[in-house]
């Protein structure tokens, strides 16, 4: 995707996947769990580069999803910001089309001014 930003994931060998997917939930501003081949995964994507934001994704297969997405995740993609869940391509649209999500992205230092 243009202007995708790909980020230096760091992996510690003694985590689980499942401990792995929450510290990086945890370490930055806006992350996706994302499946490969998702159209509501690459609209997420759409909107949050077209505001400016170029989120950490982790394309993640059907399998590994199911046993990795937090509980408190729903929807598809799974979508975090400061650490929180905000559901999937509708909680994310609600919270634009709220005029709520800039706001929230420079509320966790995704955005600038």
């Amino acid at each position: 995707m243009q202007g995708l930003r790909v980020r230096q994931l760091t992996i510690d060998g003694g985590e689980s996947p499942e401990k792995r997917i929450e510290r990086l939930i945890r370490e930055n501003p806006v992350i996706i769990l994302s499946r490969r081949a998702c159209c509501m995964c690459h609209v997420a994507k759409r909107l949050l580069a077209n505001v400016g934001v170029h989120p950490t994704v982790i394309e993640l297969e059907d399998a590994e999803a199911a046993a990795v997405v937090p509980p408190a995740a729903t929807g598809s993609p799974a979508v975090f910001i400061g650490g929180v869940p905000v559901g999937g391509l509708e909680g994310l649209m609600a919270l634009h089309l709220g005029g709520r999500l800039v706001p929230r992205l420079r509320e966790v230092g995704a955005l600038r001014g």
